[in-house]
């Protein structure tokens, strides 16, 4: 008896101490990188389309936010980690085992991709904004700053479509690795599953497209809503698969994906905030419109911002209450 009491109280205090149980910032880190990850994929793809002068705000516009958002993200995480200056060690090595360290170097390629993303629509997407900054850099460095602005936006530019070929697979590297992130803990079962990182790939784009249809006009919203429409019912389909593994997957993860199917806090949650609010409420509201019935334009898109910031503060939330359930009856 003295030997189990041990043991357990071992584990107990392994995990108190190698366990830094995550706050706000790891679910907004994995929202934002998601909704990151859909403006890159949607906006290379309006690129590729030539879709500019039909929708500017798709094709040359909302590409601005996606360095923005990506960093407020990186700034959620860095305010997350414990030993803030261990993240320069990511970036001293790669190790293809580790799941951190690809997600490192994936960000670490999307800058750079956004940023020539942004440089090649910017002439067309800003042209006032354009307009003043050339103005400006006249005078600095006898106009020096603005030929070397103009040689990359020319650069840019020209090299549209490549930019935009590349941008892709590293938008769906940056929607697949916020879930892979998760289901690479195999402790928690709650997590892993290899269906993760698809889904929080579909709800990165869906949730990218909700952003954009808040800053388009009538038709630009119409046609990314209904983009928007197959996104969301991918992600129910999605949804599904990911429940009947959990519970074909054995014990513990069939145990813990109870915690959505009976649990006294996270039943109610996750059913109402995030698949109701966040997904079959914009669905209803989107066939409504259909119908002619007249739908406040920002609603539906800020239900979908809403469902995918649940997504992820539930699944979080739940995993480490699972494991803090499993401790406690463990030691009583």
């Amino acid at each position: 008896m003295n030997e189990i009491t041990y043991t357990t109280q071992k584990m107990a205090g392994s995990y108190a101490e190698g366990w830094h149980i995550w706050g706000w910032e790891v679910p907004i880190y994995l929202f934002l990188g998601g909704i990151t990850a859909g403006i890159i994929i949607i906006a290379a793809l309006m690129m590729l389309k030539k879709r500019g002068k039909d929708f500017p705000v798709s094709t040359n516009r909302v590409i601005l936010w996606a360095p923005v958002f990506l960093s407020l993200g990186m700034g959620a995480l860095f305010l997350d980690l414990t030993n803030k200056l261990n993240v320069l060690s990511f970036y001293m090595t790669f190790e293809m085992t580790s799941v951190m360290s690809w997600g490192s170097w994936i960000l670490l390629i999307i800058y750079p991709v956004s940023i020539l993303m942004i440089l090649s629509t910017f002439r067309e997407g800003y042209s006032e904004l354009y307009v003043k900054i050339s103005k400006k850099l006249e005078t600095i460095m006898d106009g020096k700053v603005l030929k070397l602005l103009e040689y990359m936006i020319s650069f840019s530019e020209k090299n549209r479509d490549v930019i935009a070929k590349t941008a892709i697979p590293s938008g769906i590297a940056l929607g697949i690795y916020t879930g892979i992130l998760l289901s690479a803990f195999n402790a928690r079962p709650l997590w892993n599953s290899a269906i993760l990182g698809p889904l929080f790939l579909v709800s990165g784009i869906s949730t990218g497209a909700a952003f954009i249809i808040l800053l388009s006009e009538k038709d630009e919203r119409h046609f990314i809503s209904g983009i928007d429409v197959k996104l969301i019912m991918t992600e129910l389909f999605i949804l599904v698969l990911y429940f009947i593994g959990q519970i074909t997957g054995g014990a513990s993860k069939s145990e813990a994906i109870n915690i959505f199917l009976g649990g006294d806090l996270f039943t109610p949650v996750f059913w109402i905030f995030f698949v109701f609010a966040g997904l079959i409420l914009p669905l209803f509201l989107d066939w409504q419109e259909s119908r002619g019935i007249e739908i406040h334009p920002k609603l539906q898109p800020l239900l979908v911002l809403f469902g995918g910031v649940m997504l992820r503060i539930i699944l979080v939330k739940a995993a480490f209450i699972l494991r803090d359930t499993s401790i406690h009856k463990m030691l009583y």
